[in-house]
């Protein structure tokens, strides 16, 4: 029986547009992915830091607070593309605008001297945006607001992280998707998972219905009203 395997995947990156789609000239700097297989957390992820060949714009150090300095021993995406490659190839890559990262994922493997495929060709890609507008039409579904919906502590978030968003949108995609819901956090991957939303549905099924009966009086007046309209009807 095959099982299935799915990575839950976000990437931070040296610049970003309106239109949430990939930057053309600019590049990723953090990618974050989670292993999950058949909804259980395997414990396996792939993270890491990556040297750009350019300057991080201004507004996007706002949004994940990582400089310039910090990338600058950090690896290219040249001497991370095979074992990141090793770790996707042939999963169902989960991302929250699939558009924005597979196009900065697509783009950096371009620019290598290797006979690249598409990530789109060699992996399965849903998008839990499309989703969740589908889920939700009309109402807000970035990450931010489906954690909110779905009561996940997201205390973590102080700014944007690849990793961090990536097991955040693990948390969101189990509860959106619904049906048996296979969590497995160890301690060491996630003490903070939001049992309270369990718990608060598990005492909705629990709840029993008090059942209130009708007192003599009220079925008397009952009795009287229905012979009322056993009159009426005979003069009808």
């Amino acid at each position: 029986m095959n099982k299935k395997r799915q990575i839950f995947l976000d990437t931070e990156t040296t610049g970003i547009n309106k239109n949430g789609i990939h930057y053309i000239g600019h590049n990723i700097i953090e990618i974050g992915a989670i292993e999950t297989i058949d909804r259980k957390i395997t414990g396996k992820y792939f993270h890491t830091y990556i040297k750009p060949n350019r300057k991080v714009e201004v507004e996007a150090f706002k949004i994940h607070k990582i400089s310039n300095e910090f990338l600058s021993n950090k690896p290219t995406f040249c001497e991370i593309s095979d074992k990141f490659l090793k770790f996707v190839r042939n999963s169902e890559i989960i991302i929250h605008n699939a558009k924005f990262d597979v196009g900065f994922i697509n783009y950096e493997f371009s620019k290598l001297n290797k006979n690249f495929r598409k990530i789109e060709e060699i992996c399965t890609i849903t998008d839990t945006l499309s989703l969740a507008k589908k889920k939700f039409p009309g109402k807000r579904n970035s990450l931010d607001a489906l954690c909110d919906r779905y009561e996940i502590d997201k205390s973590k978030r102080v700014s944007h992280s690849a990793f961090i968003d990536a097991e955040l949108l693990c948390k969101v995609y189990m509860l959106m998707t619904g049906g048996q819901i296979l969590f497995n956090f160890s301690k060491k991957n996630d003490s903070k998972f939001s049992k309270k939303f369990f718990e608060k549905n598990q005492e909705r099924s629990q709840v029993k219905l008090k059942i209130l009966y009708a007192s003599e009086d009220e079925l008397l007046a009952h009795e009287k009203y229905l012979k009322l309209i056993k009159n009426r009807k005979s003069f009808i």
